[in-house]
């Protein structure tokens, strides 16, 4: 039986499938990572808005300036400190402008990436070097406590003398744009960029998850880019999260200004991403539910404090229907865009355009290239578009086409 062309669903198979058009992906098993695939799609010359932006600080991360630092730090674990491809690196580090430099100076030498929260305890710490393997460390003086004693691995503090070298000591012999992101290393599309962790609360302890190259590529344009001229996004999740990690590497390959907070003002929480996305005049967010509902709420900044903001994007958890209407009332010209996905799976579903991202009890449309089966983990049966279902939270029935 054919696709039903409004819910993609097909009886047959019992196969809900997209109907969004399809990504410009390249092919899976293509010579190049996923920093050399952003740095190519950044115009010539390169933006002169900043890539990076501390919310907290004011502190800017030029796109030259970036691409230095990246290629010097690249340089130098691949020569002095003998990183080499298929190495695990864990990052065990507070937010700050060093995180994305690391990320894309590790990835483009076909190391892999492993970002765990700073906050963890050392039996965590230990369970996730276990879990990914990791032979070189990124820490900061106030985590390296909590790596596991007697563990033969290579540390660096991104709070040190050594790190600065690092991040400096190649920058005038590689230069700031032109050539290669990296010595020369193979790396395609298929090989494992990253490791993510599941938090472990539905299905049991943390599990660490393999992601590729093009898996982060994939993750990067399933998010378009807002409307309007230059796009500023206040990136409101941590940068160890793999919502955080994917959205802190799109800006890069989207040409954008990603805006960070460092050093959270009034002790940090949802008030604390409501204000620095107000201070850096934010036209795009990507948040957890806490801060919706701190923008939604009335004491608050209003819509007269972020007169550019086109569009919140709002995963990680689910959003209750009151929130969501609570949103619209006091923003009804931004776009509320509520993302359904998992560590495992990515990006599931989400909402694009104005028309979808004001619909209540709706976590939107499967995403670009994404299949969907429903199953009753009961008895296994498969569900079809009039089957009564309640997908993880019971605010949110799962209409993937809705």
């Amino acid at each position: 039986m054919p696709m039903d062309p409004r819910s993609g669903f097909c009886p047959s198979t019992r196969t809900f499938r997209s109907l969004r058009p399809p990504l410009p992906l390249p092919p899976e098993d293509a010579p190049f990572s996923f920093p050399s695939f952003a740095v190519s799609r950044l115009p010539s010359p390169l933006p002169a808005h900043p890539a990076f932006l501390d919310a907290s600080t004011g502190a800017e991360l030029s796109f030259p300036a970036l691409l230095a630092r990246v290629r010097s730090l690249a340089a130098a674990l691949c020569g002095a400190l003998g990183v080499a491809k298929g190495d695990v690196a864990l990052v065990l580090a507070p937010p700050s402008l060093h995180v994305p430099v690391v990320y894309l100076a590790v990835l483009s030498l076909g190391v892999i990436v492993s970002p765990f929260s700073p906050l963890s305890t050392a039996a965590d710490v230990a369970r996730a070097v276990d879990l990914c393997g990791s032979s070189f460390v990124f820490a900061t003086a106030g985590t390296v406590g909590k790596l596991p004693a007697g563990r033969k691995m290579t540390v660096v503090l991104l709070d040190s003398p050594q790190f600065e070298s690092l991040l400096h000591g190649h920058e005038g012999v590689v230069g700031a744009d032109g050539g290669p992101l990296s010595p020369a290393v193979e790396v395609r599309l298929s090989d494992v960029a990253a490791i993510s962790y599941s938090s472990g609360t539905t299905t049991g302890r943390t599990k660490a998850v393999a992601q590729s190259h093009r898996r982060l590529i994939a993750s990067s344009l399933q998010s378009s880019a807002a409307p309007g001229g230059h796009v500023v996004t206040l990136l409101g999740v941590p940068m160890f999260h793999s919502y955080g990690f994917h959205m802190l590497m799109r800006g890069v390959l989207m040409a954008e200004t990603t805006a960070v907070v460092t050093a959270p003002r009034g002790g940090g929480g949802a008030a604390a991403v409501v204000a620095a996305a107000a201070r850096c005049g934010a036209t795009q967010m990507f948040v957890a539910p806490p801060v919706v509902v701190a923008m939604a709420r009335r004491g608050g900044v209003g819509p007269e404090g972020f007169p550019d903001l086109v569009r919140v994007v709002c995963g990680g958890a689910a959003l209750s229907s009151a929130a969501a209407s609570a949103f619209h009332e006091r923003f009804p010209d931004v776009e509320l865009s509520l993302a359904l996905g998992s560590t495992e799976g990515g990006i599931i579903s989400n909402m694009v355009g104005r028309h979808e991202c004001h619909r209540i009890k709706s976590i939107g449309r499967l995403c670009s290239g994404v299949e969907a089966k429903v199953v009753d983990i009961i008895n296994g049966e498969l569900l079809s578009t009039t089957s009564p279902v309640m997908f993880s939270f019971p605010e949110c029935p799962l209409y993937p086409q809705a």
